[in-house]
């Protein structure tokens, strides 16, 4: 299966990640965390000042966890729509004709998970910025997009909780 996780910023998507890859069910999983350190070393602006060619580069490594066939990603097609969205160097035709291109990916998700920032403190890693507002807006966006494009998804979860609480969510949706 392909199981992304879709949320804002700082709402535990890969804490999630990484205590679902400890357990057997997702030992043969290939599992895509967060990289956004890495990228900015490499002179990727990220957050509200990316740029189209550092919105593909997110996008062609999510594409590329779609070429697996078990993957868990902490995220997803959804989540570069959003950012690319809300970025402030893009301009409104880029962003459109972006999000068209990158909804054709989405179908390829055997599952999307949905993690709102609900109750979850916003916290800083040293790369993401940490501004609430701006969380607010992805979190805004990434529901949008949901609605926007929700045809196309063929599993779609909500989770909350704690993240024992959202394992157990996770294991029931997928059966296991």
């Amino acid at each position: 299966m392909k199981i992304g996780f879709v949320g804002s910023i700082s709402v535990g998507k890969t804490t999630l990640v990484n205590e679902l890859a400890k357990l057997e069910q997702f030992k043969d999983y290939h599992i895509a965390t967060e990289r956004s350190k890495y990228l900015r070393d490499l002179g990727i602006p990220l957050n509200t000042d990316s740029t189209l060619l550092g919105q593909t580069i997110f996008l062609s490594e999510r594409c590329s966890e779609l070429l697996r066939d078990k993957v868990l990603t902490d995220r997803s097609i959804i989540d570069v729509m959003a950012f690319t969205n809300l970025s402030k160097s893009i301009s409104l035709d880029e962003k459109l004709s972006f999000c068209d291109y990158a909804s054709n990916f989405i179908s390829l998700y055997d599952h999307i998970f949905y993690i709102s920032p609900e109750g979850v403190k916003l916290e800083d890693n040293g790369v993401r910025v940490v501004d609430t507002e701006y969380r607010d807006q992805i979190d805004i966006e990434i529901k949008y997009l949901l609605s926007t494009y929700g045809s196309k998804i063929n599993k779609f979860h909500v989770i909350s909780g704690s993240v024992e609480e959202r394992i157990e969510q996770v294991k029931q949706a997928l059966s296991l």
